[in-house]
């Protein structure tokens, strides 16, 4: 008697397909958003982000008190592209709402370092006592990344786009790395501390 039996191995295992996928982006209260062409803008009182979404399959449509990612009969890679969309998407609407805020922290053991915005650079003076000063370039404007320094040693990167602000903020730590010292003895330096919404 054949056995017609197919017992699948674990990599062969049959998904059901899905017709379609979609993922609501809520956005905040006082928040509107606009899709010309492949352009999605989010904008609340005054200040807007924008971002092109570009894809033959994936498509984003304003629906009452939102945005949605549709796409119609997915394959994987389509469904990974709409969840990274519905990423940045989610991202845009928590900064234009609330914004994004990451803070740093001077630390130094043994020169005590001075930190000052100016313009668009972040300048770091006296570490590890050297003479001549490190500076972090700080590539947008104040009104899109604020940069300021509070209680001497502690650094408040806040901005709308998180990207940007994620950017600002390692520009600042790396300024400060160090070459051809022990890492372990020489702990000087600014670091993130925390990237809280």
């Amino acid at each position: 008697m054949d056995d017609f039996s197919h017992t699948f191995s674990e990599g062969e295992i049959r998904m059901p397909k899905l017709d379609h996928i979609s993922h609501s982006i809520a956005l905040p209260e006082g928040a509107s958003a606009s899709i010309e062409g492949d352009v999605v803008t989010i904008s609340k009182d005054g200040q807007s982000l924008s971002r092109e979404f570009r894809h033959p399959k994936v498509e984003i449509r304003e629906v009452e008190g939102g945005l949605e990612i549709f796409v119609n009969l997915p394959r994987r890679p389509d469904k990974a592209i709409a969840g990274t969309w519905a990423a940045h998407l989610r991202n845009m609407a928590h900064g234009i709402g609330e914004g994004f805020e990451y803070r740093l922290k001077a630390v130094f053991s043994h020169f005590p370092m001075s930190l000052k915005v100016e313009g668009k650079q972040l300048t770091i003076n006296n570490l590890f006592g050297e003479k001549v000063p490190r500076v972090a370039k700080l590539p947008w404007t104040p009104a899109e990344v604020e940069v300021r320094v509070e209680n001497k040693t502690d650094v408040v990167v806040r901005g709308a786009d998180r990207e940007k602000v994620g950017q600002t903020s390692a520009n600042i730590e790396r300024a400060c790395r160090i070459k051809k010292r022990d890492r372990r003895v020489f702990q000087d330096g600014i670091y993130i501390v925390s990237k809280g919404a």
